[in-house]
């Protein structure tokens, strides 16, 4: 996330072809692999809004808890991101015990738990990526052993408290770098800045490996934000492929506000996917559920705010992103997560939008846009992603 920063009754024949589906796809998940299609969302500030005193509500008005709730609307994916150590503003808490205490509730759900790194005290995004306090000064060697060690202990200490991430993101949107400076690429092609950069990733993806065995299947994603511009996604994962850096998923960011229209995404999504190979998921999206003034939106990007800022528009904006994500070619598109879908307003800091992006009302009165997520699961055929993780070997 950049720090700028309807009911749909099918068939009986239908609604129990949704209800076997999700059924064998769980107990399967149970034995190997990724359910074939995630969706859910970054649950980073859920302990703290609930501390708030947020009370969220199902479609009857009945008080419940976010993750159960959005469990039995279909979600079965949520990220929470890391920092390295927190400075305690503007939503900046999240630190080992904070994930790790929000990590067991969401694999107590049966949920997929993705972890995300941010290596750095405050939010990383296509604007920051500063290291964290106590590595600043460190000369580079060093810099690239503390990584490892870092990411080490910390997915160690996961794995030891029983809440070992199926999937762990390297960085968060990391096309411009990561670490800066040393780790910062800036768009700049040369050999000197691929060099560091690559070099701090495979350290904290060595580190990723050496804690845990490969019947662990813990797949490694790489987050961009690049979400409809097919030529800077093209070449920041060449760039990877030359140099050699091991991951299994891609991540992208996709804000129609700042990354363009869904033809534009899914145009990115087709290509990416027939050139790497890779599967690939939206793991950042949003859309408003009312106006919003005043709404920062890029000059070039009008155009692709087509949908009501209403609870009807984000229900259509997310219906038709998981369609485009489900339609890129050889089932490489894998899922599609909210960010931040419980941001109803408090009055505690690290609010966005005042809640004007989350899936509930000011009340805490689940959205329509909650219902796309079940509706994507009933309708997708298919089985597990059974696809070992490449990035051990």
């Amino acid at each position: 996330m950049q720090t700028r920063k309807a009911n749909m009754p099918g068939s009986v024949k239908h609604s129990m072809g949704g209800v076997l589906w999700l059924v064998l796809t769980a107990v399967a998940a149970g034995a190997s692999g990724l359910p074939a299609f995630l969706v859910g969302g970054d649950i980073s500030m859920l302990i703290h809004q609930e501390q708030a005193g947020v009370i969220y509500r199902d479609s009857q008005g009945q008080p419940k808890d976010l993750i159960s709730l959005m469990t039995e609307a279909g979600c079965n994916c949520f990220r929470v991101r890391l920092f390295v150590q927190p400075t305690g503003r503007g939503g900046v808490i999240q630190d080992v015990p904070y994930a790790i205490a929000l990590g067991r509730r969401i694999k107590e759900a049966g949920g997929v738990f993705l972890l995300d790194l941010h290596y750095s005290d405050t939010w990383a995004d296509p604007a920051h990526q500063t290291k964290p306090a106590v590595w600043q000064d460190l000369p580079f060697d060093a810099l690239v052993k503390t990584v490892q060690t870092y990411t080490a202990e910390v997915i160690a200490r996961f794995k030891a408290e029983g809440v070992l991430p199926e999937i762990v993101q390297i960085g968060n949107e990391i096309h411009p770098g990561f670490l800066w400076p040393d780790g910062r690429l800036d768009g700049a092609d040369s050999e000197g800045s691929w060099c560091r950069f690559t070099e701090l990733l495979k350290a904290a993806i060595g580190g990723l490996r050496s804690a845990i065995e490969p019947e662990d299947e813990v797949r490694v994603m790489i987050h961009i934000a690049c979400g409809g511009d097919f030529d800077q996604t093209h070449w920041f994962f060449s760039r990877l492929e030359h140099y050699g850096v091991p991951y299994d998923l891609i991540g992208q960011s996709y804000y129609p506000w700042w990354h363009g229209t869904m033809k534009e995404l899914q145009d990115n999504l087709m290509r990416t996917a027939g050139t790497f190979k890779k599967n690939i998921l939206v793991v950042e999206t949003a859309y408003p559920n009312r106006p919003i003034e005043p709404f920062e939106v890029r000059a070039d990007r009008k155009d692709a705010m087509v949908w009501p800022c209403s609870p009807q528009g984000q229900y259509a904006f997310l219906s038709e992103l998981i369609e485009t994500v489900r339609r890129t070619p050889n089932q490489h598109g894998r899922g599609v997560l909210w960010w931040y879908p419980e941001s109803v307003p408090t009055s505690r800091p690290g609010g966005w939008y005042n809640g004007a992006m989350a899936l509930f009302d000011t009340d805490g009165g689940v959205l329509p846009a909650m219902q796309a997520f079940s509706a994507a699961q009933s309708g997708r055929s298919g089985g597990l992603c059974e696809d070992k993780p490449e990035s051990e070997h």
